[in-house]
């Protein structure tokens, strides 16, 4: 199937719906992980449900030096991969459509939790993501929105913002997808060459070693992803940070004795790539995590 194609709020507000409508966020040059997505989208709102997969590169989300100009643009490729998991509509809109007035003065902020993490080696990048999640909530008008378990952050702030601003929509959160080798499926992995990738497993490498060790409490876990870390450091990886934090503030977790959820994460560059990955982990009882 193909879907169809709109560029236009105008466009969408004129397509008819029945039953619950899903949308499924993207920058474009989609891959398993999208796929993955956009199938819990349409498992969820069943053959009566509406499925709309956007793709947007959005410019407020990338900062200076970072990769804009050379993310890959692939719309084609893009529709067929969309078609083929069973949305309805893509949803490709113009910079000029989304931004009516250019740059826009009024944004969503991320506030403290925006701040740690990703948002501190990416100042700004989590009320660029925001402010584009939020105009796309207000446009695609969705009942339900798939986000990908594996930008945990990313995930974490868009939950806090629906739950804040009193958005009605239901957000879902996908495992994230891997690659054979255990490397997290991501639009950036086609930049790295075979020796580069190989450096870029140990962030799996780790977090798997985190998850073993998580019976023996927090300290136990990130202390064994650090240890695996540590050594790839020396061999062409360049760790931003590994960190365990509350899954819904990503506040550290200092805490020993802590009980119930957290999530080990991991960002590091290889070469000019940079990839982030992580794990959720429960404290109290048996880890089932994803780091495979």
């Amino acid at each position: 199937m193909t879907p169809r194609v709109v560029g236009t709020a105008a466009e969408l507000r004129a397509l008819a719906r029945s039953g619950d409508r899903a949308v499924v966020m993207t920058m474009g040059a989609l891959h398993e992980g999208h796929a993955a997505l956009v199938r819990a989208a349409r498992d969820r709102v069943g053959p009566r449900g509406q499925v709309v997969v956007t793709v947007f590169v959005n410019p407020l989300q990338f900062g200076a030096g970072e990769d804009l100009d050379r993310y890959p643009r692939t719309l084609d490729a893009d529709l067929q991969v969309a078609g083929k998991e069973g949305a309805d509509v893509v949803f490709a809109p113009s910079s000029a459509e989304v931004y009516p007035g250019g740059e826009p003065q009024v944004r969503i902020s991320a506030g403290p939790m925006g701040e740690v993490l990703e948002g501190a080696f990416r100042p700004g990048h989590f009320d660029g993501m925001l402010t584009v999640v939020a105009k796309l909530l207000h446009l695609t008008a969705p009942d339900v929105a798939f986000f990908g378990q594996k930008d945990a952050q990313q995930l974490a702030l868009v939950r806090r913002m629906v739950r804040d601003l009193n958005f009605p929509v239901e957000i879902v959160a996908v495992p994230t997808v891997r690659e054979h080798d255990g490397l997290a499926l991501s639009s950036r992995n086609r930049f790295l060459n075979d020796a580069q990738r190989a450096g870029g497993l140990a962030l799996s490498r780790a977090l798997r070693a985190g998850e073993q060790a998580a019976p023996q409490g927090p300290a136990a876990a990130l202390r064994a992803a650090q240890q695996v870390l540590e050594p790839a450091a020396g061999q062409g990886l360049d760790v931003d940070y590994v960190a365990l934090v509350d899954p819904e503030g990503f506040a550290d977790l200092t805490d020993e004795t802590r009980q119930g959820d957290a999530v080990l994460a991991v960002a590091a560059h290889v070469g000019t790539t940079r990839l982030i990955d992580n794990v959720p982990l429960h404290f109290g009882h048996s880890n089932l995590g994803e780091a495979r």
